[in-house]
């Protein structure tokens, strides 16, 4: 390509002389070097006065001086008076970051994408950013290619039976990426969750459980309330049939309707007593049959036994109660019990220091339990206390609230390395006898691959299991893990991120699918001026 300069940055110089050497062309001279105190110096060996300049410079371990050799190479250029500069970035630093997670927190990807554009970029080319409005951070066009592609034709060409396969999301966040690749091979997809909010604190389940053997006299205390006579009566807009509130009188068993505003005032100057307040009970007359029919009610259980009379402050509903169209179709016809198939696609299992364990296993949530509390009351289960403790007690949110966004790699792997925390990990979906792909944008921690992938294979039975990722960060020991994990026979990943040559050679599980081609092509469309939509087309050779 004519009047076309390639620079390499120091992070992948792999990557950009295979770009280079398909595209026919040799990288340009740039003499990359740093002083004694660790400042980084640039020197542009060639002229690039009214050229397209593209700068190849990925993440990399020594990810701040990667940014700022960017930043110092791409200011340089436009210092040289180049025509256009492009940054291929086939990792883009500080993707994760791209959202407030505390009050005081920083966008360190806007900050970045700020940065780029002070320095003088003019397009920028990525793959498979973390999150796609990251776009909306740049003020110049931004190509953000998918590697999914590649990856799909590598498990046609690759896998045996994989057609027979299910896509999995180890997280709730990565669901639209796995829909996606499930939709391109025509497979089924699922999803692992985690529980992260199980604690053990056990408060709440001590709360709910004096509440199953309620004894107390509920008729004598609503006796006992004193109403005052100013109290405005109910409004006769309430329909009856919706809140089944209904009140009656102990010295008039006749029933009574209001059916305006008039005759409310009228009553109200006729009548002996004062209204009595109404009893918040409500009576199903075509109960669904999704409803538990064996969980007591605490507060029906309260009028149970030979003294139980019934209330004087209820009484049968005046209008028949008008049911949804749900209820109605779900009674015509036999009484049986209601059954979702899909129900069985659910699996849970115990989390226990990041990896399954069986459900006999001691929980460390009962271990810190007192002895006495254990023993007087055997049948609790620690997972349905540790549930009831999260309602009682919900996580704060560090926004605001208690929902919580996509956790982190480093989010996930806290609850993992605490020994003393149970989790519930849930499998949603079939994968028994099957191959799974588990499959997210990035595997920097192992924590969570090996837990979804022990999951499906201990859990839901599946047969083998590929992690499958378009960035392989391997931060800390995370490739030995995965290489040791019985769970996972595959680590498929690219080479938009530099892996060390010697892990790569230790870790038989590694597959390192080559990017050069995808970027190259982009390079060669961006020059011409072509489009570029048939690099986002799956082929099927």
């Amino acid at each position: 390509m004519r009047n076309t300069l390639i620079f390499a940055g120091s992070s992948c110089p792999g990557l950009t002389n295979q770009i280079c050497s398909n595209l026919g062309m040799a990288p340009a001279a740039v003499e990359l070097s740093q002083f004694a105190n660790g400042e980084t110096s640039v020197k542009i060996l060639t002229s690039i006065r009214e050229k397209d300049v593209f700068v190849v410079q990925s993440g990399s371990s020594k990810i701040n001086d990667s940014i700022m050799e960017l930043l110092i190479l791409i200011s340089a250029c436009k210092g040289g008076s180049a025509n256009k500069i492009t940054a291929v970035l086939p990792y883009f630093p500080y993707s994760r970051q791209s959202k407030k997670k505390s009050h005081r927190g920083a966008i360190t990807a806007r900050m970045l994408a700020n940065l780029l554009h002070v320095a003088g970029i003019n397009h920028v080319i990525t793959i498979d950013l973390h999150a796609s409005q990251m776009q909306g951070f740049f003020k110049c066009p931004v190509d953000n290619l998918h590697a999914e592609p590649l990856i799909a034709r590598w498990i046609r060409h690759n896998v045996p039976n994989w057609s027979e396969a299910v896509c999995v999301s180890k997280n709730a966040g990565g669901t639209k990426r796995v829909t996606s690749l499930a939709d391109a091979l025509k497979l089924n997809f699922g999803m692992v969750t985690t529980d992260k909010k199980r604690a053990g604190n056990m408060s709440g389940s001590f709360i709910m459980n004096p509440l199953d053997h309620f004894d107390h006299d509920l008729d004598a205390d609503v006796s006992r309330l004193e109403i005052d006579d100013d109290e405005p009566s109910f409004s006769s807009d309430r329909k009856p049939e919706l809140s089944r509130i209904q009140t009656s009188r102990e010295t008039q068993p006749s029933r009574e309707t209001y059916s305006s505003k008039d005759s409310q005032k009228s009553d109200q100057s006729t009548k002996h007593s004062p209204p009595r307040r109404p009893t918040h009970s409500r009576h199903d007359s075509n109960p669904s049959p999704r409803k538990s029919q064996n969980v007591p009610s605490p507060l029906r259980t309260a009028h149970k036994g030979p003294a139980a009379t019934r209330s004087p402050l209820v009484r049968a509903s005046t209008t028949p109660a008008r049911s949804s169209p749900i209820e109605e179709e779900i009674g015509e016809g036999d009484e049986a019990e209601f059954t979702d198939e899909r129900a069985r696609d659910i699996i849970q299992g115990r989390l226990i220091h990041g990896h399954i364990v069986p459900d006999d296993y001691p929980s460390p949530t009962q271990s810190a339990m007192s002895s006495s509390m254990i023993l007087e009351r055997p049948e609790d289960d620690p997972m349905e206390m540790s549930r009831a403790s999260s309602f009682f007690n919900p996580e704060p949110h560090i926004l605001g609230g208690t929902a919580d966004a996509t956790a982190t790699s480093d989010e996930e792997e806290e609850g993992f390395n605490n020994p003393s925390l149970e989790q519930m990990i849930t499998l949603v979906g079939d994968v028994r006898g099957r191959t799974v792909f588990l499959v997210d944008d990035m595997i920097d921690k192992a924590g969570s691959w090996i837990a979804a992938a022990e999951c499906c294979v201990k859990r839901g039975g599946a047969k083998k299991v590929y992690c499958i990722a378009t960035h392989g960060l391997f931060g800390g020991d995370a490739l030995e893990e995965l290489q040791d994990c019985d769970c996972i026979d595959l680590i498929v990943v690219t080479n938009s991120f530099p892996i060390p040559p010697e892990k790569a050679r230790d870790t038989n599980k590694l597959v390192i699918l080559d990017l050069s081609n995808l970027l190259s092509e982009a390079i060669r469309r961006n020059h011409y001026g072509e489009s570029i939509s048939a690099l986002f087309s799956h082929s099927y050779d």
